[in-house]
Order: C-alpha cells, then structure tokens, then sequence
C-alpha cells in the first residue's frame, strides 16, 4: 500500500439521492426538519471554520486543550497501531494523538468529502513520512465496512458530533462502533456537557451572526441542487435549549406565510407565518449518561476527562 491511498465506498450519486430523500421526507412531515449534514457544502464548512475561532463557541478550543493534555496518557493506555478517525474533515486536532502514538502504523480517516481527505492526508505526511494513510470516503452511519488495519485499534470520534444523532440513532451508531473494533480496541468520544443554558445558547447563537448564516446556508444547498426557491431573508436563526431533552435544537422560522418550490424533488413546500424547519439537535450529556449508552453497546468507559473549565468530556471506551 502507497503511504496515501483514499478508497470511495459511497457511489458516485449517493450524496445528491441522500438530498433528496431528505429533503421530500424533511420537508414533508410536521414538523418540518432537515439534517444537519447539510450545512457543510464548501461555503457552510468555511462558515463553520469561523464559528470555530468565535468566543462564543468553546467546544473546539476546550476539546483542543484536553486532546494536549491527555493524548500521552491515550497512547499508553490504547498502544494504538491503527488510529481511525470518524468525520475526520481536516484532521487538525488529530495532530496531537498522531505526535503521542509512537506506534501508529496507520491512520485511517474517514469523511464523505475527498478533497478533504486528499488535503489532509498530504499534510500529515508531511509531518509523519513513516505514517500509512488510508483514507475512506463513507458515512459513518451504520452499514460502514473497514479494511483490514493491524490492531490494536483506537477509534476517534470528536468535535461532540455524536449530539447530532438522536438517542437511537446514537444507541445504533454505538453498536455499530463495537462491531467494527475487537475486543481490546478503544474508542475515543467527544462530548459536549450540560452547562447553564445561557452558555449553551450563545454558542450557537453569536452576537457576529455567523451562526445565523451557517443556519441558513442550508437553504442555499437545497435552492443549488434542487433548483429551490428559499429566500434565507424569509427566515430567522433561532437558537433553543430543550431542557426536557438536554439539547440545542437550531431551527429557521418563516417571517411570514409563503410558499417554497423546489422542481429538483417535485415538491411545493407551504410554511405558515412562524413555522419552525428544525435543522439541528445538538445534544449534551452528563458521565452517567455517556457511561450507559457506552455499556448498552458493550463497551466499558475507562477514562473520562474535562478541560479545565469542565465544558467538555472525552472519554475512553474500551471493546469488551
């Protein structure tokens, strides 16, 4: 194997079928939703990139901090041969595991974007020419199949992005991970934490508005790709914390009554005044939580760590 190879398991027109399913199943229930995933067309990615420095949002500075702190402890405790990174996208906090598993052989990174992958994979073996880099573009929902890699194996999963999945997509996602490992193998989750809700909604809600736009660039891929007609000026951000559920739910609501086509699906989509289209579910977790949804898949939470100011949790979970 070359030190950089990328394999594609999705077909050439899976992520426009995907968009259209979505959107004619989205779009046509109450209440009306679309995932999240569709954000991150280049422009969204770019939007979201800026998020990421806003003072408001924490997650990946906290998560960065822990990843400095513990990534030697993860090595020792995981002996890591193959690191496989789920969403990988451009690898950046990877770096500080890649630095601390002196004896990884191989990197396996997984995302749909193959330019990502391609961009990526070039600059870390830049930085570690010794590394084997296999890049897989694939979903990482269940149904994902991996090469064969030497083991033992550590699975990252970062950035909180398990909120996104609903409790059981998140319990199905879970045992999905533990049959790709065996026993012995680790994975490693990030998780956001439930905080006061002043904190949680501002950080997908900043005083800049960049959220607002990332929120609404979901339209722009809908009106790109399915010849849509949204006006984002039509609609607002709005920004929530469901206290019941412990999440934030980020949603677009109708200025006013319109009608939306969209000939790429076939589909006239009616909003009233007000209507929400729910487009995330961020959920949040507490330890005991991620412990049992951990343990329901068959896997043992071995090692729980925070930032310093204890916003977010990675975890160690080892395959039993």
């Amino acid at each position: 194997m070359s030190p950089l190879s990328i394999t594609r398991t999705l077909p050439a027109d899976a992520t426009a079928a995907a968009l259209r399913a979505d959107v004619v199943a989205g779009l046509s229930r109450t209440p009306k939703q679309l995932p999240p995933k569709w954000f991150y067309d280049a422009r969204g990615s770019e939007l979201f990139d800026e998020i990421t420095t806003l003072p408001e949002y924490y997650p990946t500075r906290a998560e960065r901090e822990i990843l400095r702190a513990t990534a030697d402890r993860i090595a020792a405790a995981t002996g890591a041969r193959t690191l496989i990174e789920l969403g990988s996208g451009s690898s950046d906090k990877t770096r500080h595991l890649l630095r601390a598993l002196t004896d990884l052989h191989t990197y396996l990174p997984v995302d749909v974007s193959e330019s990502a992958l391609r961009a990526a994979g070039e600059g870390l073996l830049a930085a570690h020419p010794g590394l084997t880099v296999h890049a897989l573009v694939a979903d990482f929902q269940p149904g994902l199949t991996l090469p064969a890699t030497p083991g033992p194996r550590l699975l990252a999963f970062l950035g909180g992005t398990i909120g996104n999945l609903l409790p059981d997509e998140r319990a199905a996602f879970l045992r999905s991970v533990h049959d790709l490992l065996a026993p012995g193998d680790a994975l490693l989750l990030g998780t956001d934490l439930v905080k006061d809700e002043a904190t949680l909604v501002a950080a997908y809600d900043d005083a800049r508005g960049v959220t607002a736009d990332f929120n609404k660039n979901v339209l722009a891929v809908v009106n790109r790709e399915l010849g849509a007609d949204f006006d984002p000026a039509d609609f607002d951000h709005v920004a929530r914390w469901n206290a019941a559920e412990e999440w934030i739910e980020m949603r677009l609501r109708a200025r006013s009554e319109l009608t939306v086509k969209i000939p790429g699906v076939d589909l006239i989509v009616p909003f009233a005044a007000g209507e929400e289209l729910r487009t995330e579910v961020s959920a949040k977790f507490r330890e005991d939580g991620v412990r049992a949804e951990l343990a329901a898949a068959g896997m043992k939470l071995t090692e729980w760590w925070t930032d310093s100011a204890g916003r977010i949790a990675l975890s160690l979970a080892l395959r039993i």
